[in-house]
């Protein structure tokens, strides 16, 4: 196999990527929080997650891919009471409209998907562990873990300060220590609960995903729990150092060996964040954007990057990706024969840098060009139509771009009546040239014309696409 790597978090470096057994990798990504619509950073981390699971294929491993949905949650118990709506209705909606989003980014779906609110008992278990070993203690709201236990708290994100501002660490001024965070909350008044020996309650956010790993990956012959654990990068402290440091004390295992994030989503210069009034909902923008067209823009920068999303590069970016689908219109029909191999070996080479996706992207648009200038010189060049479409397959596969049909791909934005309407048209054209009634046929041609609709007849029959 060739030689992968990846900028680890922790060490600052570029490490050499070697997997805990040979041939398989094992990848946990923090998932959403079920209570509410995708948004652009949830897109940047799906993606960056994504290229990692297709370049590991790519390289010959075997990957298990892990996602986990927090469906139990403030947020969600929050929704539930001024929605009125029961948990299991908030979460599976907003499951589902997860999956339809990741499914319009041409994510792979994850080998595993373990939900919160289905491992309860693994949660316990490792509560428990902890209580026993005297790593956690019992306050009136709650159980704590005792930071000052683990001899290497800190190390993961190298913030060894106490901030009293933490996101999801909760305030309590019995604490033995500000960063002392929750497992386990205690239940306040009518609030979704479960039974446990520590108190009727629910499970803190840090529990979850040590105590999903600890059931569903963990390996018992390694050092680590897992190859990688990745999310974006507000999630290093505190949520996977907490993971971190109760992992290590209740197993005695490093929970991963490799810890992967992705950059933040700016728009316009801030942070994305809903505080800040500029969260940008996927569901906005793929009613004017194919969800390929916001992939391709979120591949353009590296994912460590910190991404300022903007309409103008956005549609810049699509321009650039308008390049490979008149390619691909170029060999409509044709079928592959080998991909080209050093073009697919610079493609990987340069994703085993530490997934550099703009640099395999620019190695695309060269053969785009390069192919362009030999077709407009030799148009009925076979050969290399065919090694072009054995090109375009291999970068579905690696980049999950370049996946739709030539002509539905520029037909985006049309509705299901317009294009009901065109496909008519076409039929009434088609069967009009049957009759060898052209005049006809010119006359219903000139309304699509009208319609700002492009027709070709190909040996394939006629495809058609918006005008520019």
């Amino acid at each position: 196999m060739n030689d992968i790597f990846f900028y680890d978090s922790v060490k600052k470096t570029k490490e050499k990527f070697v997997p805990l057994k040979e041939n398989e990798v094992k990848i946990y990504v923090c998932g959403p929080t079920v209570y509410d619509d995708s948004h652009l950073g949830h897109a940047r981390s799906a993606i960056a997650f994504d290229l990692l699971h297709r370049v590991l294929k790519a390289n010959g491993y075997n990957v298990i891919m892990t996602k986990n949905f927090t469906d139990i949650d403030d947020k969600i118990i929050n929704k539930m009471a001024t929605t009125h709506q029961t948990l299991e209705e908030i979460t599976t909606l907003y499951i589902h409209k997860y999956k339809e989003d990741m499914n319009a980014l041409n994510v792979l779906p994850n080998t595993i998907e373990p939900k919160a609110t289905e491992n309860i008992e693994s949660m316990k278990t490792m509560i428990s562990k902890l209580l026993s070993d005297n790593n956690a203690y019992i306050l009136e709201d709650g159980v704590y873990f005792d930071t000052s236990k683990d001899s290497a708290y800190g190390s993961l994100s190298h913030r060894f300060d106490e901030e009293k501002t933490q996101a999801r660490v909760e305030e309590n001024s019995n604490k033995k220590n500000q960063k002392d965070f929750a497992l386990w909350k205690i239940k306040k008044g009518e609030e979704l609960s479960f039974d446990a020996p520590f108190g009727k309650g629910r499970p803190g956010w840090h529990i979850e995903c040590s105590a999903m790993i600890n059931e569903h990956l963990a390996s018992c012959d390694t050092p680590y729990q897992i190859d990688i654990h990745g999310g974006g990068a507000d999630l290093l402290f505190p949520h996977h150092e907490n993971e971190a440091a109760q992992t290590r004390c209740a197993t005695g295992k490093n929970l991963a060996k490799y810890w992967i994030h992705n950059g933040f989503v700016t728009i316009d210069g801030e942070k994305m964040s809903k505080s800040l009034g500029n969260s940008f909902f996927l569901k906005d923008i793929l009613t004017s954007y194919s969800g390929e067209v916001v992939r391709f823009y979120l591949l353009t920068a590296h994912y460590r990057t910190d991404f300022n999303f903007n309409e103008e590069d956005l549609i810049a970016s699509k321009k650039r990706l308008d390049k490979l689908y008149r390619v691909k219109k170029r060999v409509y029909g044709i079928e592959g024969s080998s991909v080209n191999k050093n073009f697919q070996s610079r493609v990987i080479e340069a994703l085993n840098d530490d997934l550099n996706s703009a640099k395999a992207i620019s190695i695309v648009d060269e053969m785009i060009s390069n192919a362009n200038d030999i077709l407009d010189k030799e148009p009925k060049n076979k050969n290399l139509k065919k090694e072009l479409v054995a090109n375009i397959a291999c970068i579905n596969d690696i980049l999950g771009i370049g996946l739709q049909d030539a002509y539905t791909y520029f037909q985006f934005g049309i509705s299901d009546d317009e294009i009901k309407t065109i496909e008519n048209l076409i039929q009434t054209r088609n069967n009009a040239k049957k009759q060898k009634d052209f005049a006809t046929a010119d006359n219903v041609r000139d309304v699509i014309l009208q319609m700002g609709i492009s027709l070709m007849d190909t040996p394939n029959g006629t495809v058609w696409e918006k005008s520019n």
